[in-house]
């Protein structure tokens, strides 16, 4: 099954958000799995964004005054426009990273359940909603919940479509107008769903795409949103906090992890060896809630090593347009290079190639084998630091209180992943440990799939959720109104204060009594 043709990037690169004119810088996108050419955009500037967020900020008004429910049925129709083309979709996902078609899947997936989820609660999170005034009968409150404005999202290339149109999705429900940054080396995953959101009847101007580098889009963006959601990086993740902070608007992100599992001697070892592939090499390893670091109970570890390396070998490595590959390609040669450079520094001080360990350059030009190693420490590249790659490493362990201990030692804290003899023996770890989502007896997908639940990082892995209601409300301002009746709180009737005060704190302290205070 071939890559899409040209014609179809052509039209794709048309929905950015930029003004043509004959001196346009553009970006050649290429094929990972091949290198060649798919299509060029155009590279956006600050005036650029300028002109998105203006056309964003008079189409958002309009929006936000339309009935949530009616906001709620153009994302059940993108939603059912998704699923119809999912194909094409996939396509331009795996067109541009070069992951295996099941982890471009994901994406899709993703988008169904989050447009889903989202359509389906909006209408009640948003509504209004009555609250104990201070004073019973004297104080009528109701607490509403106003858009932001506009949201900026500033989108990585690991899972462009997700991560970008994803956190789109509930902004926009939320009443919003939506800028995106791409990533410059994905930026058709964004743009194919202005093209799909349209047709689902999203009115013009709301959703903005602007393609071209963050130091110049993604820094005008921060200049201009009113809230600014981010997946990256943790360390350009403190960097776009401080610009948000300065200017005091809202921020959210999604940032690093160094992602543990535990695997105790009750585990079903071949079950948790087959899934840990998965868990740590889907999109070859790109993914910031795949595992990185493997530790398994001494009595075990032996066993468990030599089914999960034999798992990783029987794994198949390769470009396809179809689900007949494994594991894809890394994105770029900056990619191959930290890997391949990670690999390097653990062996030279004394690690172990269990499995993998090579380029495959017979494959594509930047391919990387499944690798895991034995024998890290806290002194090589990968042992403490984020590889972002196809690298693990596996660490057998005295018990589960060492294993606990070490999976906590860390600043990250993204996700877990936790195997045991038993769902009440996991569950138990996993509240032990300090990560944003723990999966017990998976390595990440359920956890992330479950949208009507938070998702996000603790210590430098995040800041915020996104999923559940806080996915969507983070979006808005809460206002409080609060309307007085019958007299307000000065003395009423001519009576003086020294007579209306005690009164005044009877009343307040009789409301401890009354339900819901």
């Amino acid at each position: 099954m071939p890559a899409p043709d040209a014609a179809t990037f052509e039209r794709l690169s048309s929905h950015a958000s930029i003004r043509s004119r004959a001196d346009r810088e553009t970006r050649t996108i290429t094929a990972v799995f091949t290198g060649e050419p798919l299509g060029t955009v155009p590279v956006g500037t600050a005036e650029d964004v300028a002109a998105a967020v203006e056309t964003a900020r008079a189409a958002q008004a309009q929006w936000a005054a339309r009935p949530v429910r009616e906001r709620a049925a153009i994302f059940e129709r993108y939603r059912a426009l998704l699923v119809a083309e999912r194909d094409r979709l996939m396509d331009i996902i795996q067109a541009e990273t070069g992951k295996a078609r099941w982890a471009a899947q994901e994406e899709i997936i993703g988008m169904i359940f989050a447009a889903r989820y989202f359509a389906k609660v909006a209408p009640n999170l948003l509504a209004p909603h009555k609250v104990p005034g201070a004073f019973p009968v004297l104080n009528r409150a109701t607490v509403r919940h106003q858009p932001k404005g506009v949201v900026g999202v500033i989108a990585p290339w690991n899972y462009p479509m997700l991560l970008a149109i994803g956190d789109a999705v509930p902004a926009l429900l939320a009443g919003n107008a939506v800028v995106v940054k791409p990533d410059s080396q994905t930026p058709y995953s964004a743009l194919v769903n202005v093209e799909l959101l349209r047709r689902a009847g999203l009115p013009e101007g709301l959703l903005q795409v602007v393609t071209g580098p963050g130091s110049v889009v993604g820094s005008a963006i921060v200049d201009s949103c009113d809230f600014l959601m981010f997946t990256g990086s943790s360390t350009t993740g403190a960097t776009l906090a401080q610009q948000c902070g300065r200017r005091l608007i809202g921020f959210a992100a999604e940032l690093g992890g160094k992602n543990p599992m535990i695997v105790t001697r009750g585990a079903d070892l071949g079950k948790a060896a087959k899934a840990a592939v998965r868990a740590c090499f889907s999109n070859a390893g790109q993914l910031c809630i795949s595992i990185e670091r493997l530790y398994v109970e001494q009595p075990v570890a032996q066993e468990f090593t030599a089914k999960f390396t034999a798992a990783v070998r029987a794994a198949k490595l390769g470009a396809a347009y179809d689900f007949s590959a494994d594991i894809g390609s890394l994105i770029s040669e900056a990619q191959l290079e930290t890997v391949t450079k990670h690999v390097a520094d653990a062996v030279s001080k004394g690690a172990t190639v269990l499995v993998g360990g090579n380029a495959r350059p017979d494959l594509g030009p930047l391919f990387f084998e499944p690798t895991v190693l034995g024998d890290v420490t806290d002194e090589m590249e990968c042992g403490r630091n984020e590889t972002f790659g196809p690298l693990v490493s596996i660490y057998p362990v005295a018990d589960v209180e060492e294993a606990i201990a070490r999976a906590n030692d860390t600043e990250y804290g993204l996700n877990a992943s936790v195997w045991t003899g038993s769902a009440a023996e996991g569950e138990a770890i996993a509240q032990r440990l300090r990560t944003g989502t723990v999966c017990v007896n998976e390595g990440y997908a359920p956890a992330w799939g479950t949208t009507a639940a938070p998702m996000g990082g603790m210590g430098i892995s995040g800041v915020g959720r996104r999923h559940g209601p806080d996915g969507l409300l983070k979006f808005t301002e809460a206002q409080n109104i609060v309307t007085t009746r019958l007299f307000n709180l000065d003395a009423p009737y001519g009576i003086s204060q020294s007579t209306w005060q005690p009164a005044l704190m009877a009343m307040a302290r009789a409301i401890r009594f009354l339900p819901g205070r």
